[in-house]
């Protein structure tokens, strides 16, 4: 009977793995990844069942765009994701499409890809645009240790364009908890959020529990800014990641996707920049210092990097010098989505595992 039992145990956890592995892509919108966002965007999407779906539907064979060999070849309608992730990586405003002439014989054409519609700021609208669909994450919670309070800071407005993934917001404001409290409450929460103000308010025990944290594969994002509003930031950054930040620069710039033209820009076709080709900066920012175990994400005007992303060993976090986004100039470029963005990817429902016990 145990014998039976355990086999059972393990064939409920594994088809509880496939749905989750499963439900993890449903997460996301389809357009997962694509900076600009075009009405054909279903025949690049990560999702191979959507990739094949919307060919089938479009009853179109597109060539692959380029080849390591500089050959020309063509994809099935079940185009792989190598071919897909080359054209969404280019973010090319057309693709060549194998269409059948007049006389039976097969001719690339160029066909131009018309974008959706787009705000003011030249981001895609609407929500399904985001990295996330709506209400994908209810039940999760963020915690945040929101330490900078001054000018009008109360996080409502993150906390709105949260609520919208279906993610709860519990806060500490000013101050910490006990690491014991601390713990407690972590327990129960899908993410960290730290907001550091001038001075340094954590110990080395909260540190601890926030290291635990972070190690047990849940998701950390790291805010400070302008110097000297970095102090528990550097702190946290420097034993989780070992990166820091320093500088005060002036922003209050929007800056648009990043290429090897411009020093500034967001980074093209990562999931946090799903749906997004113009991100505000900031106010004031601090300047991060490059290290290779994080993937730069923003660059300020100035060519500074603002923003840059961890991702090993199935965890993630984001360490970032410009605060001031989160409630100067909200409705400005891209601010609302990034926040979505950021914290649907911190989720990290891909990496998530069951524990058989």
């Amino acid at each position: 009977m145990k014998t039976q039992i355990s086999k059972l145990t393990l064939l409920f956890a594994a088809l509880f793995m496939f749905s989750l592995s499963t439900d993890s892509i449903a997460q996301y919108n389809k357009c997962a990844g694509q900076n600009i966002i075009y009405e054909d965007s279903d025949l690049y999407s990560k999702d191979e069942s959507v990739r094949k779906e919307a060919r089938k539907k479009a009853r179109v064979s597109i060539s692959s765009i380029k080849l390591k060999n500089g050959e020309s070849t063509y994809a099935s309608p079940e185009i792989n994701e190598e071919d897909a992730s080359a054209l969404r990586d280019a973010n090319r405003s057309y693709r060549l499409e194998l269409q059948k002439q007049k006389d039976g014989s097969m001719k690339e054409v160029r066909v131009e890809r018309k974008k959706v519609a787009v705000d003011k700021y030249g981001n895609a609208t609407s929500n399904k645009y985001d990295l996330a669909v709506d209400g994908a994450f209810v039940g999760k919670t963020i915690a945040v240790l929101h330490f900078y309070t001054g000018e009008n800071f109360d996080f409502e407005k993150p906390k709105k364009a949260l609520a919208e993934k279906g993610f709860g917001v519990y806060r500490w404001m000013n101050y910490p908890p006990t690491p014991e409290e601390l713990r407690e409450k972590l327990k129960k929460a899908n993410q960290l959020w730290i907001i550091s103000n001038s001075d340094q308010r954590l110990n080395a025990e909260h540190l601890a529990v926030i290291k635990e944290f972070f190690e047990s594969g849940k998701g950390v994002y790291i805010w400070g800014d302008n110097a000297p509003y970095y102090a528990d930031a550097n702190y946290v950054g420097a034993a989780l990641l070992d990166i820091t930040m320093n500088g005060n620069l002036s922003g209050g710039k929007s800056v648009q996707l990043k290429d090897k033209k411009n020093k500034s820009g967001i980074l093209q076709n990562h999931l946090i920049t799903t749906g997004m080709n113009y991100l505000f900066e900031g106010i004031t920012i601090a300047t991060i210092d490059n290290n290779e175990h994080m993937t730069p994400l923003v660059w300020g005007s100035a060519g500074n990097l603002v923003t840059a992303v961890y991702e090993q060993d199935g965890r993630r976090a984001i360490f970032d010098g410009g605060f001031t986004r989160l409630y100067c100039n909200w409705d400005t470029a891209g601010t609302g989505r990034y926040v979505k963005n950021a914290a649907a990817w911190l989720a990290n429902v891909e990496n998530q595992k069951v524990v058989v016990k």
